[in-house]
């Protein structure tokens, strides 16, 4: 029987028993307690704010955010869409919220629910003066500046090349740009910003160093290293085998330079093996950083070659093995069959491959969109006719790449939820991604509407992202690769989270009825 069935028979029988009860002359007690169903933010727009909200309803958080020129403290809310039913109290979003800060807003659906606003202002600055060695510490919760410069630099009459603490348009006082300070104690400045003043606090210390190894991050066939030194000189880096007794400078190939930073990234080192790097200025050279290098892992069933059949559902594990992978099937397959599969259909002829397609399943009203697809996780339980996943595995290594087959059906998009409409008819896309993420937790995949939580790339949990796409028809089996773009080379991941499916916006239950995709022989590459 359907969720929609079912709810429909039990309203019956509540209305038939409080008939039952008027008619027979007995007295109805007002103790019937009010149901719980959660007052949320289903959507938001601020006036001036960069791209879409980033809303969670279990922890009720919301993230706007703004570039730099908006007027952080008075932010004005232009649009929302709340669960059916639900109110703002004491009229918050009708007047300006004061985003510098998370700002509290009370919803009421039979209970009242705390939400929290935060806004995110991502704001340029910097700080750079004649002969400064490495890179400018800026700390704004602190307010202070902290950089260094040669002993060769006269600290009373110091030249500050460019300086910008505040957000577009704010003023500074004194302003130091281009001008000669006397750096030989703390120099404050004051800086204006749409009436709201900032007191920062500069420090210059001197150094003797000429160039510093400043830092390495190891990955397994890469290595990031980090040095520091006087701007305009002749930047490189080497390294070596632990214990051998040459060096090697790397090639300028692999350099970046940034002023007084620089980095180069290390390729084709050998996994688990120790190494020494160190940075240079021309025949200045700084300490030697040892580091050792990760393993190469894949994660097991990449070439889909094991399955087993529990009852109706497809497991893409063998019976008794580990459950790496999941699918929705377990949603799917509560109306009708499971619509991820195996099939002999693989690249080269050997073992099996994965076959997800996007089936209209069910009977008329009764019925709903399933897009066909394979993740990283596990299917947790369905709510509804909606599934909650737990998406990602336990993953340390930093892979830089991630290639695989595929073959693709697509088909016009029959199905669409609110906000899709505008896709109705169009080719259906299919896509294959892969992410790295270090929050502490698999990430939480919950596609009802009313506590909707996706996932997003450019989350903060994000270490490493990647994806391809296509929306015509491949008829062939035919290589894919993309890179994973990492936010930084230090941070360490805590999953791998890789996802396939025939419809983009499958999540959203929008996509084609007979949209297909083929994937075979995933793996990740760790070098460039």
């Amino acid at each position: 029987m359907s969720h929609t069935l079912r709810t429909a028979i039990y309203a019956l029988m509540a209305a038939v028993a409080v008939t039952a009860g008027i008619l027979s002359g007995g007295c109805i007690k007002d103790d019937i307690p009010y149901p719980h169903i959660q007052a949320n933010i289903q959507d938001i727009v601020a006036v001036g704010q960069s791209q879409n909200a980033r809303i969670d309803s279990t922890k009720k958080t919301v993230t706007l955010y703004f570039p730099e020129e908006t007027d952080i403290y008075n932010v004005m809310i232009e649009d929302y869409r709340l669960t059916p039913g639900a109110v703002v109290k004491d009229s918050a979003f009708s007047q300006p919220l004061d985003l510098s800060r998370p700002a509290l807003v009370k919803l009421f659906l039979y209970y009242d629910y705390e939400w929290t606003i935060t806004g995110v202002q991502t704001i340029e600055r910097y700080m750079s003066v004649n002969g400064q060695v490495g890179s400018t510490t800026i700390d704004v919760p602190a307010k202070r500046v902290v950089l260094s410069v040669t002993d060769a630099v006269d600290l009373a009459n110091l030249h500050v090349d460019r300086i910008k603490l505040g957000a577009e348009g704010s003023v500074m006082v004194p302003d130091l740009n281009n001008q000669n300070v006397d750096f030989t104690h703390a120099v404050e400045v004051v800086v204006t910003n749409h009436g709201h003043r900032e007191i920062w606090t500069i420090y210059v210390d001197v150094t003797e160093a000429l160039v510093t190894t400043a830092s390495v991050d190891a990955w397994t066939n890469v290595a990031w290293v980090y040095g520091q030194g006087v701007e305009g000189s002749d930047f490189g880096v080497e390294y070596r085998l632990k214990g051998d007794a040459e060096w090697t400078r790397v090639p300028q190939a692999w350099m970046t330079v940034n002023g007084g930073n620089f980095h180069a990234r290390l390729l084709h080192l050998s996994e688990n093996t120790t190494y020494e790097a160190r940075a240079v200025s021309g025949s200045d050279v700084g300490a030697s950083v040892e580091f050792t290098t990760g393993m190469s892992i894949q994660p097991p069933n990449m070439n889909f070659d094991s399955w087993w059949l529990d009852g109706k559902v497809w497991c893409p594990w063998a019976e008794g093995g580990e459950n790496y992978w999941g699918t929705g099937n377990k949603g799917a397959t509560t109306l009708g069959p499971s619509n991820t599969v195996p099939t002999e259909e693989t690249v080269d002829s050997n073992g099996l491959a994965a076959m997800l397609q996007t089936k209209f399943v069910g009977i008329g009203l009764l019925g709903k969109l399933a897009a066909g697809n394979i993740f990283v996780g596990d299917y947790v339980r369905t709510d509804g006719t909606n599934g909650i996943l737990s998406f990602g595995r336990p993953f340390t290594q930093r892979p830089t790449k991630m290639r695989g087959y595929f073959k693709y059906t697509t088909a016009p998009i029959s199905s669409t939820s609110s906000g899709f409409e505008s896709l109705k008819n169009r080719p259906d896309t299919c896509i294959i991604w892969c992410a790295l993420i270090d929050q502490n937790t698999p990430f939480e995949i919950r596609t009802n509407p009313n506590n909707r939580q996706l996932f997003d790339e450019n989350g903060s949990y994000v270490v490493a992202y990647g994806k391809m796409e296509m929306g015509e028809n491949v008829s062939e089996y035919t290589p894919f690769e993309f890179e994973l773009k990492y936010k930084s080379t230090s941070r360490v991941p805590k999953y791998i989270l890789i996802t396939a499916s025939a419809s983009k916006y499958g999540d959203y239950f929008t996509g084609g009825n007979g949209a297909i995709l083929w994937v075979d022989n995933f793996e990740l590459e760790y070098d460039y």
